[in-house]
């Protein structure tokens, strides 16, 4: 092979090598565009699922005050006595993916509780009761927040299946007597409120790191 033919085939080789790393620079460009944006989206999205959480916990605080103050006397002490399987306020999971499952799943534990306290206190109030409208109120926004939390999870981790609850399904109490009734009811109200301040405190972390770090949720 001649000196020229070299020439050319090194030539050509060059070009080809010219043309590769332009490929791979734009992919690269390309990549870091699609980060850029799912890091907004992701960002949008907390900024959303922080602010329901933020006015449910508010709503929730004035439930607690508006259901003391429609059960009489003693209703200081129902929220101090001990109740049996209701949710446990605290987030679980050591990463980003099983500490969102574990909000969704609280929060659809706290759902047929909300159900039996309804039930009960439309027997114990009247009809144009303030806190049945309180409740009713939270009530939808939890189904809302839990549906929403859902949706994010799977756009987020889309391969990742929800976790069933590590208690199994929800477990109701036994049937109960007027007092009972509303020991049960300020214990899982106070419960909740509890666990909507732990869920404030997670997105916000969460989204002072995707938001202002810029780093994807599920890059963490």
């Amino acid at each position: 092979m001649n000196g020229h033919v070299k020439n050319m085939h090194f030539q050509q080789f060059m070009e080809t090598a010219a043309t590769l790393l332009s490929l791979l620079l734009l992919m690269t460009v390309d990549s870091t565009k699609t980060v850029a944006l799912s890091t907004n989206q992701q960002c949008g999205n907390l900024l959303q699922q922080y602010k329901i959480t933020r006015i449910v916990h508010k709503e929730s605080g004035d439930l607690i005050k508006t259901y003391k103050a429609a059960q009489g006397e003693m209703s200081e002490l129902f929220c101090k006595v001990s109740v049996n399987d209701i949710p446990d306020p605290n987030i679980s999971g050591l990463d980003p993916p099983a500490r969102i499952a574990s909000i969704y799943t609280h929060l659809q534990a706290f759902l047929p509780h909300f159900k039996r306290v309804y039930k009960q206190q439309t027997d114990l109030q009247s009809p144009g009761s303030p806190l049945l409208k309180e409740l009713t109120r939270v009530w939808g926004r939890t189904e809302s927040l839990a549906s929403f939390m859902n949706t994010f999870y799977q756009s987020l981790f889309p391969n990742l299946p929800i976790p069933e609850p590590a208690g199994g399904p929800t477990t109701l109490p036994p049937a109960q007597n007027v007092f009972q009734q509303k020991v049960y009811g300020c214990v899982v109200l106070k419960t909740y409120k509890d666990f909507m301040s732990n869920v404030s405190k997670e997105l916000r972390n969460l989204k002072s790191k995707v938001c202002t770090k810029r780093t994807p949720i599920n890059a963490f």
